[in-house]
């Protein structure tokens, strides 16, 4: 009886009045009173028919379109030829795996070379030179409303809360580290280091990348992914789970990364929460200048819920997933019929599509599409309770026919194309290589998270995001100005090379040892432009460059 209660509660078939989590579902969306006034603006913001029935013709032109690409794939790749998507001797679809990417020997000797020349620094040195060019301190305003122009002692003092929360240091490490007292970096993190803040300050750097010339090489802010990361955790803690493949409790910070390095969105998850539910929230929650229009996930991430909301919302859902030849594959007309106009894609529709049911509850899925839109409803909020719903609610049933069609439609461009195959695996392993960098960042006491309560370590997740972005963003400057050196010489350094490299390394950049946040001097050490000089080329060849 309790269990069955519980699986009410989440699939809203039980609900409590009053409550946030366990309200009503129809209370989270707007009420058609409050949604008709704003339905037509918001048809013609993200490109769908009000009208259900120009809707559902849409819908098929596309998967018509993809069915049409799959199939000249399958009708022009031999049984044999084990590099294609295929079917065999059986008729049973075969999808190899794609070939590990070939990046030009001249991008990684490229890499090497340009790595060589860009100046080492310290992190505080980093964070003084690059709040210089963007002023991402500004953003960091005291709680009380006070908006003076922050000094540099205030700056200081936030600098040094920010990297150690970031490296895991602790205030009374970071103390000993850098020289200022406890109490002032304690007091300093009150009333200055919020979440609010943070993101804000974020956003300024983020937006400071989109806009070098090198990060557009990278990629055009038009595509992200997003992936979860795990990090042991001490104590007790709602967020952190026991997970014997991680080696005892760990929780989960889940981020959003551009296609240009940047990371744009962060969240705390519990690390067995199935993590499509966050796919949305910081994806809709986008405040920076990125245009993205197509998100990729894997597996996790694709859930029949999230790929019609992201249709709906004027969105792409483009995920890598697994067990391909398991995915159920719609259909809009009957077997002979689609086999008749697809002899080798027809056989792999194993279902037809129920259109009837999407056209009844099209005007509601508008406006569930648009109460997330406008930030009328959390994202995750409505994702899990849609998908726990029971089979007797119709709108969710709908939801699902809909995502039923989009990743149709998707796993056909999928299969028939393997340029877009590759894209979207190269986007998920630029968000797995800033795993990497975060955790050289966050080094001290072996990554293990002590601080106990969700506020705290979401606050500490987005101080490790700025400092994963400011290293991005410094490294795409000093790779630019390493470029124009390199050119300015009569070298050919083409953008397709560059595309290859990335940003998110940080060998030439010091965490350890003692940390002198000093603004002043560290201005200082600079040229009258605001840049540190490259290193020579005839001290990186002996070995003597610092």
């Amino acid at each position: 009886m309790i269990l069955c209660l519980r699986d009410g509660l989440r699939s809203g078939d039980v609900f409590v009045p009053g409550s946030r989590r366990y309200a009503d579902p129809a209370t989270y969306l707007y009420t058609p009173e409050q949604w008709a006034p704003k339905r037509a603006e918001y048809c013609r913001l993200v490109g769908k028919p009000p009208n259900a029935a120009e809707a559902l013709e849409q819908g098929k032109e596309e998967l018509h379109e993809a069915l049409e690409e799959l199939e000249k794939t399958l009708a022009g790749a031999a049984p044999d030829d084990t590099g294609m998507v295929r079917l065999d001797e059986d008729e049973h679809l075969v999808v190899p795996p794609l070939s590990a990417e070939d990046v030009p020997t001249e991008a990684k000797a490229l890499k090497d070379e340009l790595a060589g020349m860009l100046p080492f620094a310290p992190i505080a040195s980093l964070l003084i030179e690059l709040d210089a060019r963007t002023h991402f301190l500004d953003c960091f305003t005291h709680a009380g409303g006070r908006k003076l122009s922050t000094s540099v002692e205030t700056k200081r003092n936030i600098l040094a809360v920010l990297i150690a929360m970031s490296t895991n240091l602790g205030l009374a490490r970071m103390s000993e580290a850098c020289g200022v007292s406890y109490d002032v970096l304690a007091w300093t993190m009150e009333w200055y280091v919020r979440e609010e803040t943070l993101r804000e300050a974020n956003t300024v750097i983020v937006d400071h990348h989109y806009g070098l010339e090198l990060a557009k090489v990278f990629g055009g802010g038009t595509m992200s992914s997003s992936d979860g990361q795990r990090f042991p955790v001490r104590g007790k803690t709602v967020t952190g789970r026991n997970m014997v493949i991680h080696g005892g409790q760990v929780l989960s910070t889940y981020t959003h990364v551009s296609d240009q390095w940047s990371t744009y969105g962060t969240k705390i998850i519990v690390p067995t929460a199935r993590e499509a539910h966050f796919v949305l929230d910081d994806f809709l929650g986008n405040a920076t200048d990125l245009p993205i229009a197509e998100h990729a996930t894997d597996t996790h991430g694709a859930t029949l819920i999230n790929f019609a909301l992201f249709d709906l919302v004027g969105k792409a859902l483009t995920p890598r997933l697994r067990d391909l030849t398991r995915v159920t594959l719609v259909r809009d007309e009957t077997p002979t019929e689609i086999a008749k106009r697809y002899p080798h894609a027809g056989p792999l529709l194993g279902a037809r599509w129920n259109e009837d049911l999407v056209a009844g509850c099209w005007p509601d899925l508008l406006r569930m599409a648009g109460s997330l839109k406008y930030g009328q409803a959390t994202a995750s909020l409505i994702v899990g309770k849609w998908s726990a719903a029971s089979r007797q609610n119709t709108l969710a049933a709908a939801l699902k026919e809909w995502g039923m069609l989009r990743r149709t439609v998707h796993l056909a461009k999928y299969l028939s194309d393997p340029v877009f195959r590759r894209k979207i695996s190269r986007q998920l392993n630029k968000g797995e290589s800033l795993h990497a960098l975060r955790r050289d960042l966050h080094y001290a006491q072996q990554g293990t998270i002590t601080r106990p309560h969700l506020e705290q370590q979401t606050e500490q997740a987005w101080c490790l995001t700025v400092l994963t972005n400011s290293v991005v963003a410094w490294t795409t400057e000093y790779y630019s100005r390493a470029v124009l050196e390199l050119r300015s010489q009569g070298r050919e350094v083409s953008d397709e090379i560059l595309s290859h490299i990335s940003p998110g390394h940080s060998d030439n950049i010091n965490f350890f040892g003692v940390i002198n946040v000093d603004v002043e001097a560290e201005l200082a050490k600079l040229d009258t432009g605001g840049w540190r000089p490259l290193r020579p080329a005839q001290l990186r060849e002996l070995g003597l460059a610092p």
